[in-house]
């Protein structure tokens, strides 16, 4: 269900992203590059994607997306404060007008008490300066997190960036 819906999502997206003329980014770090893949499965996707990041460890989220490693260091990747970072670090690195950057937990291991298997933490940023965190658990196997964690962020972007 989720594949489909992911796939659906992509679609609906595209098709909002082009009639508003924006382009989106995003910066992934659990999802492993689902997002961008999603979003490019869709026939002219160049039209309003250019360009995403996986930033799977703390150095290519500093080298690449400008997070700091005191950020990374106090507050660990999978944190509100690292998530803000890598959205406003790649809408910028990209150019676009709507970023989502995705760091979560997405198991088997990896998972403390703090920060369970299936919390992933998403941030999003808009040219225009609104910017939003939000945390979310997912249950399931890694591949269900992933996938669940994809769903949420494309249709977050959609309802609070694009649709606005």
């Amino acid at each position: 269900m989720d594949e489909k819906r992911l796939h659906e999502l992509s679609v609906e997206i595209g098709a909002a992203l082009k009639a508003h003329g924006l382009w989106i980014t995003c910066a992934e770090s659990c999802t492993g590059g689902l997002i961008a893949k999603s979003i490019t499965d869709i026939a002219g996707s160049s039209a309003w994607f250019d360009r995403g990041f996986v930033t799977y460890s703390n150095a290519a989220k500093h080298e690449l997306l400008g997070v700091r490693e005191s950020t990374l260091e106090q507050y660990g990747a999978v944190s509100e404060q690292v998530v803000h970072e890598m959205a406003v670090g790649v809408l910028h690195a990209a150019g676009a007008d709507v970023a989502v950057s995705v760091s979560g937990i997405a198991g088997p291991d990896g998972g403390s008490e703090e920060k369970p298997v299936g919390t992933v933490w998403f941030g999003f940023a808009g040219k225009n300066g609104h910017v939003l965190m939000v945390k979310q658990h997912f249950s399931g196997d890694r591949e269900a997190v992933r996938l669940q964690a994809a769903v949420f962020s494309l249709q977050t972007a959609l309802d609070e960036f694009i649709k606005n």
